[in-house]
């Protein structure tokens, strides 16, 4: 990859969009101002907020990450334009065939004049110092302490913190602390709350959200970021899953310190930044937060320039609070009980001919996953995979458990052996439309969260509604599953809404 310099007029990035005292103004303060010039030393600050994760009956982990400033660097600055070195007549092109992802092809990515990657939009440099968390019960009224800990600068200046021994089924808040190494001085301080998880034996009442699809250049809020984050945010969901595509390196994520950049100016939107601090997450990741469309680790490319897969991998350990792996089981009372797949880690070439070694999970992740789902005993076993595993899909997509060209065997096996049990739902991210599927062969059906706005949602004709569709749109929003009791039977709600909320479809299972 080769990154350039090149003259732009300067008006272009001088005037920087203002708003980091707006954000700070809605935030839980904790004895001094926040962000709004009043703190008392000169940082570090937390402008790309929290992320609180992993979430279980007993503990939590919280992500911190330090920057310079207590604003992010605003609408009006520029941003580095990405062109292609054309392998026939080295002339440099735009790329013309997004979402392909031509292997040939040579990023060059262009900084206009005086820009660096500290001061183009949505910049949020990184910083030294130290973060410490503090928690309680909602009703209590002593903190507990996480002690003082450096940030990593060689993880973008982040840290995560582990909170053990909490009480199930409680609300706790936290408060995200900063300051510079050797300085008492709290330079920011940030706060959140999260629900934990009820015991395995207890019926609760759980709804979770779940997303896919969120494009930084497809935003809709009126002030930056998505309208589903306040939307999700007044259904009070116990958890949050961002299915993967959190972000979509392809066309600008040419190297470690732009794809670092995408994280930062994603999590430090309005929208986004109040979304994560009032809620426990837990990320998935696919191929644009991986590397690339479509991406494997053995994959052969010129397309991600100095980006690697293996980078991609390690960026988002360090952007999301995560365990010591990516495929794990969480148990929210004695009704629920979700997987969560890894489908980039392990997962043959896309290209290699299908049969009983193609895979996608992996032969370790595959037997985790068929033992802990047969030990569990909950009445709703939720599957949540970052491609589909039912369909439907497009010609020529073989990136999925779907295609009859691509990892279908697997599919096929996986199919038969959820087939064989009831209360199994499956949740999809990766398409950019909302669907669900019924397969006739074994009653399973997959819903699909489509994307994170209207504006990304694309992909199928929604004339096309084929036999296996229970329902079928063409547009952004969420998926919520809701778990409850009534009579005393366990049901589970399943619900499509718009970017606003608003109920598209709703289908319920009840146990008898």
């Amino acid at each position: 990859m080769i990154i350039k310099t090149r003259n732009v007029a300067l008006e272009r990035f001088q005037h920087l969009h203002k708003y980091g005292c707006q954000i700070v103004a809605s935030l839980l303060i904790v004895g001094l101002l926040v962000g709004c010039g009043d703190a008392p030393t000169d940082g570090p600050y937390q402008t790309t907020g929290m992320k609180i994760g992993e979430v279980t009956d007993s503990g939590a982990i919280i992500w911190v990450r330090l920057t310079q400033s207590k604003e992010r660097v605003g609408t009006g600055a520029p941003v580095p334009d990405t062109l292609y070195i054309h392998p026939d007549t080295g002339a440099l092109v735009q790329d013309p065939r997004w979402p392909a992802t031509p292997e040939d092809w040579v990023p060059v990515v262009e900084y206009p004049e005086g820009a660096t990657i500290d001061n183009i939009e949505g910049a949020v440099p990184g910083m030294p110092g130290e973060a410490r968390i503090r928690y309680r019960a909602k009703s209590e009224n002593e903190w507990g302490f996480l002690p003082w800990a450096a940030v990593d600068p060689q993880r973008d200046f982040t840290q995560q913190f582990i909170i053990i021994d909490l009480e199930p089924a409680t609300t706790y808040e936290i408060v995200t602390e900063a300051r510079n190494s050797g300085n008492e001085a709290i330079s920011s301080a940030l706060g959140g709350q999260f629900k934990t998880a009820p015991l395995p034996d207890e019926p609760a009442r759980v709804v979770f959200a779940a997303i896919t699809g969120q494009a930084y250049p497809d935003q809709d809020a009126p002030n930056g970021g998505f309208r589903i984050y306040p939307s999700i945010l007044e259904l009070e969901p116990n958890f949050f899953v961002h299915t993967g595509d959190i972000l979509y390196y392809d066309q600008w994520g040419k190297a470690l310190d732009l794809a670092r950049w995408g994280w930062a100016r994603m999590f430090s939107l309005p929208t986004n930044f109040e979304f994560h601090r009032q809620l426990a997450s837990y990320f998935m990741k696919d191929d644009h937060d991986t590397l690339s469309n479509d991406s494997w680790s053995t994959m052969q490319s010129e397309f991600m320039g100095e980006f690697t897969f293996a980078q991609g991998q390690a960026v988002f350990l360090e952007q999301v609070p995560m365990g010591e792996r990516t495929y794990r089981t969480f148990r929210w009372g004695q009704d629920l009980q979700i997987w969560m797949m890894e489908n980039r880690d392990y997962r043959s070439a896309n290209t290699d001919p299908d049969g009983p070694e193609k895979t996608i999970w992996g032969a370790e992740q595959k037997a985790w996953f068929k033992e802990s789902f047969l030990a569990s005993d909950a009445t709703f076993r939720v599957l949540i995979s970052p491609t589909p595993m039912l369909g439907p899909f497009n010609e020529g997509e073989i990136d999925n458990h779907t295609n009859f060209d691509g990892f279908y065997y697997e599919g096929e096996e996986l199919r038969t052996f959820l087939g064989m049990y009831d209360n199994v739902i499956i949740v999809s991210g990766d398409r950019h439309y909302q669907y669900v599927i019924e397969e006739a062969e074994t009653g399973l059906r997959e819903y699909a969260t489509g994307p994170a706005s209207d504006a990304h949602a694309r992909g199928w004709n929604p004339q096309d509604i084929r036999p296996e569709h229970r329902y079928l749109n063409v547009v952004g929003g969420f998926l919520t599953g809701t778990v409850d009791r009534r009579q005393g039977r366990p049901t589970l709600v399943m619900r499509h809404h718009d970017v606003d909320g608003n109920i598209l479809n709703e289908d319920m299972f009840a146990t008898y």
